[in-house]
């Protein structure tokens, strides 16, 4: 990690999906900016700002002032946007024989950074927007990663802000559902973002009294899934709630993909209604599925997560300021620290199957799909 010279101009920019926590870190990062006498600019929708300036009739760019991020800091979403599609080192390219491919545009990324005058980037994301952010630091540009994501996926970091929200959202779901499951005598099964890691439907099982967590990391048989679930009547209770994460899967099967476009990740989802389906005929009682999706993103963040983003972007402007680039800002309690975005790129924080969580499932008699 070498030293750098001061900056005067940086950018900051949100890709991938949206998280609650975004607005409070563009807060922190723009107060703390100016602060130091350094101006800031946000990068409309990811890096579309300035790769396609011509679609922003008002500028790609956004100055951001003191006022243009006033009482931001419980509002969800992001003020500058996001997109989950046009990776520039894999963008979307049509060729002259009409096929699509993907092209790296990472150089033209780079000249417009120069052209604008950007001396260091702040990039708010999740694993692909990082190793994105990583391939513009390897490439010359001072770059300042900040770890987004309700999945809590990122290696390096405790936390990631948007994960505690997300959670205490999908928990107070499940509070609501055991009232209605009760009174039908039905299987709930409910289905949770995540992607390949069960940090959400782990976390919101276990604090919400489910009675089967299925995690991308347990492969599960459905048929003991349905053993466990036809033992609680004999315990007093007529009811089930079954928490499933959309990346999760059955012993020697795959996982449920709806679709993959060029430049994007793949879209999960089904986990939840095939679980369902066949649930129903095993078990012998009826089954609804419900899929939180996109709900778990949106909202005002909770006390954790405002905190969190706004040490987060505090600490990303002060390590430009120390001369640092190429790292990411990451919780380790207490501390906020500095780990090169090298050594998360590409790599996944998933769940560890003999981690005390999941032990406290089991000892707590919850089926995790191998039991």
């Amino acid at each position: 990690m070498a030293k750098e010279k001061k900056i005067k101009r940086i950018a900051i920019n949100t890709g991938g999906g949206d998280a609650p926590g975004l607005n409070a870190v563009i807060r922190a990062v723009v107060i703390s900016a100016l602060h130091k006498g350094i101006e800031v600019v946000g990068i409309r929708d990811g890096y579309n700002g300035l790769m396609m300036p011509e679609e922003y009739p008002e500028g790609g760019l956004i100055t951001l002032s003191r006022g243009k991020v006033r009482g931001i800091t419980h509002l969800g979403g992001t003020i500058l946007g996001t997109t989950n599609k046009g990776n520039p080192a894999k963008y979307p390219t049509q060729g002259p024989d009409g096929k699509w491919y993907e092209k790296d545009r990472t150089d033209e990324l780079m000249a417009a950074f120069r052209k604008n005058k950007i001396d260091a980037l702040v990039a708010l994301g999740g694993d692909g927007s990082l190793g994105i952010a990583n391939i513009l630091a390897e490439k010359g540009l001072r770059v300042i990663g900040v770890p987004k994501t309700i999945d809590n996926d990122l290696e390096k970091t405790v936390a990631t802000f948007g994960f505690d929200t997300a959670v205490s959202f999908a928990t107070e779901c499940l509070d609501r559902l055991h009232s209605t499951a009760s009174a039908h005598r039905r299987i709930m099964v409910v289905e949770v973002m995540g992607r390949y890691a069960g940090w959400i439907a782990l976390n919101t099982g276990v604090s919400g009294n489910a009675d089967a967590i299925l995690i991308p990391e347990i492969p599960y048989d459905i048929k003991k899934v349905a053993e466990a679930l036809k033992l609680r009547p004999k315990r007093g209770k007529h009811y089930c709630i079954v928490v499933v994460a959309e990346g999760a899967r059955p012993v020697g099967g795959s996982v449920s993909v709806l679709s993959k476009e060029l430049g994007r990740a793949e879209k999960l989802g089904g986990a939840g209604e095939k679980v369902a389906r066949e649930l129903e005929p095993l078990v012998g009682k009826e089954c609804r599925t419900v899929v939180l999706g996109h709900l778990l993103r949106g909202g005002s963040p909770t006390t954790f997560d405002r905190l969190l983003s706004l040490r987060f972007g505090a600490a990303a402007v002060r390590a430009l300021e120390e001369g640092y680039s190429g790292v990411m800002v990451a919780l380790d309690p207490p501390t906020v620290r500095y780990v090169p975005l090298r050594e998360i790129s590409g790599r996944m924080k998933t769940v560890p199957p003999d981690c005390d969580t999941i032990a406290t499932a089991r000892e707590l008699g919850i089926c995790m799909g191998d039991n």
